[in-house]
Order: C-alpha cells, then sequence, then structure tokens
C-alpha cells in the first residue's frame, strides 16, 4: 500500500514536469538566458525612457510654437491699431488744417 502510494506520488510528479527532456540542463539554459534577460529589460527602460524624453520635448516645442504665435497674433493687432491711430491723427491735422485755411 505503503509503496503504490509513493509510485503514484512519483508519476504526479513525472505528470507535471512534462514530456519534455531539456539539452542542456533546465539550471544551464536559467543561467544563459537570465543575463540576456536582464539586459534586454534594462535596454528597454532605457528606450522607454528616451521615447519620454523625446515626446515631453515635442510636447514642449508644440505649446512654445503656439506661445509664439499667440504672441506674434497680438503684436500684429497692436502694431495695426498704432499704424491706424497715426493715420488717424494725420488725417485730423490735416482737415484742421485745411479748416484754418478756409476760415
Amino acid at each position: 500500500m505503503l509503496e503504490s502510494g509513493k509510485q503514484h506520488e512519483d508519476a504526479k510528479k513525472e505528470a507535471l514536469r512534462g514530456d519534455f527532456i531539456y539539452e542542456p540542463e533546465a539550471e544551464d539554459i536559467l543561467r544563459r538566458l537570465l543575463p540576456v534577460y536582464l539586459e534586454t529589460e534594462i535596454y528597454r527602460a532605457l528606450l522607454e525612457s528616451a521615447a519620454s524624453f523625446l515626446a515631453a520635448q515635442m510636447t514642449a516645442m508644440r505649446n512654445a510654437s503656439k506661445n509664439a504665435n499667440e504672441l506674434i497674433d497680438r503684436l500684429t493687432l497692436a502694431m495695426n491699431r498704432a499704424r491706424q491711430a497715426a493715420i488717424t491723427q494725420e488725417i485730423l491735422e490735416v482737415v484742421a488744417g485745411a479748416d484754418a485755411l478756409m476760415n
């Protein structure tokens, strides 16, 4: 009875392992793959960091361009108002001078 229980337990363990034959041994595979995996994960993290930096830089440049265009629009409007005020002032002076000559 005890012997059949042990055989049954061994059969369960064997079934869990599967029908795979590792060559080289699983420990050797792990020893070889672990450094590659770590290197790949570090490289992935560095790439994500660089991509994040570039995305932030693009956003900052987009915002700077938008702000510059808004500033250009405000300054253009102010310049046009000042130019129009100067033209209006000249017209008023000419009209006032002509009115003074007529009187």
